[in-house]
């Protein structure tokens, strides 16, 4: 935006910057009375002297005035002093997980919204654009590709953009915002467009935090269908995991669509600068680039698993094939073995037979009574190959 435009609050009041004080009472009603610039330090010897101060989240604060540095406050009490003395200073305060107290205290200052600031505390956010007011508050997913684990990390950003100060609130590593501050800093004709020049930095910083995101995938799924026609067992579980990483990518990037565009269709009613107004543009179409991208590797991997599972059950078919053709010669080899222990078991049974050497067996004293025992032997067993044969069991 070309000109600071001065917040609703301060027109009311004829003291300045000092009419922020009548914007943070319905704050200031809500916070118990330790939290009120007015009261004094704790006495010593109280619960809350004799307790030791949790370590800050700031990770930077700094004043600018004209695109240039003009402050490094140390802490948040400081930074909102300085910025009162600086009609046309802008605030950029950097906080890392930060407790609810310093939100609370960031809201008394600037007016935040409770449900932002709520938003804010809890984390765990969807990517939205929501105005409050003169302020704009955005919840952003950033993403970064590990390479030793090869998955995808996920961060969430919450930016509260006001008319003379940004609050950038990270949860997680990425992205690098210090990187970004450096290039603004580097270009004071941009950072002195104010707070919205800075958030488009930020949008336009995680989205190209996206681009090695891709590419990391991208070699993902082409080892993946590598391993899926080489039959590697364990490569269905790589894809579903991938899998999920891109509905939370999509889920990521998808709506990053209609907020930038929501964006670019206040131009005109905000009076946005036309500098930033291609800045912004850039953004989306890279945006739309990567969403894109997102959805077809998506659909891409919801073929390759299709094709993997057709591959999975092929090769249990021919497994289970090649388990019933041993199962069949396994009969046969059972099958003739037992017609061959049928013929032996023939001749046995009658042998036995006369082995028992009863004193009234009639054909013990029978002159034909060995050929005849013999031919019977000889009869039984023929018979019995015969039938086997036939049915093909020999």
């Amino acid at each position: 935006m070309s000109e600071r435009r001065p917040s609703p609050a301060s027109k009311n009041s004829g003291n300045g910057r000092n009419g922020r004080g009548a914007r943070r009472s319905v704050w200031r009603r809500a916070l118990p009375s330790e939290h009120d610039e007015t009261a004094g330090p704790p006495a010593p010897g109280s619960a809350s002297a004799a307790e030791p101060a949790e370590p800050p989240s700031i990770v930077e604060a700094a004043l600018y005035s004209d695109g240039v540095r003009v402050s490094t406050p140390s802490t948040l009490a400081e930074t909102y002093r300085e910025l009162r003395d600086t009609p046309s200073g802008m605030a950029w305060i950097g906080l890392a997980r930060p407790t609810s107290d310093e939100l609370l205290s960031l809201a008394s200052e600037f007016d935040l919204h409770p449900l932002a600031v709520e938003d804010a505390m809890e984390a765990h956010q969807r990517p939205k654009l929501e105005r409050y007011g003169d302020t704009l508050f955005v919840v952003l997913r950033a993403a970064r590709y590990l390479d030793a684990p090869e998955e995808v990390d996920f961060a969430e950003l919450h930016v509260f953009v006001g008319p003379d100060f940004v609050i950038t609130v990270r949860h997680g590593a990425a992205p690098d915002l210090s990187a970004v501050r450096r290039r603004m800093e580097d270009s004071p004709d941009l950072l002195k467009l104010g707070p919205e020049a800075v958030l488009y930095a930020i949008l336009d910083a995680v989205v190209d935090g996206y681009a090695p995101v891709v590419e990391g995938v991208q070699n993902d799924i082409d080892e993946i269908e590598t391993e899926v026609f080489r039959g590697d067992p364990s490569v269905s579980r790589r894809i579903y995991e991938l899998s999920r990483e891109m509905v939370e990518f999509q889920r990521a990037t998808r709506p990053l669509v209609g907020m930038l565009h929501g964006l670019m269709a206040g131009f005109t009613k905000y009076e946005t600068d036309e500098e930033l107004q291609r800045y912004l543009r850039d953004v989306a179409d890279h945006v739309t680039h990567i969403s894109e991208r997102v959805d077809g590797f998506r659909q891409a991997l919801t073929e390759i698993l299709t094709v993997n599972a057709t591959l999975v059950t092929q090769q249990q078919n021919a497994e289970m094939r090649a388990l019933a053709e041993a199962g069949f010669e396994q009969n046969e080899e059972i099958k003739k073995i037992s017609s061959w222990a049928a013929i032996l078991f023939a001749p046995t049974l009658v042998g036995t037979i006369y082995g028992m050497n009863f004193r009234e067996m009639p054909e013990l004293h029978w002159g034909f009574g060995y050929p005849f025992a013999i031919g019977l032997m000889g009869v039984v067993c023929a018979s019995l190959y015969v039938i086997f044969k036939r049915r093909d069991w020999l």
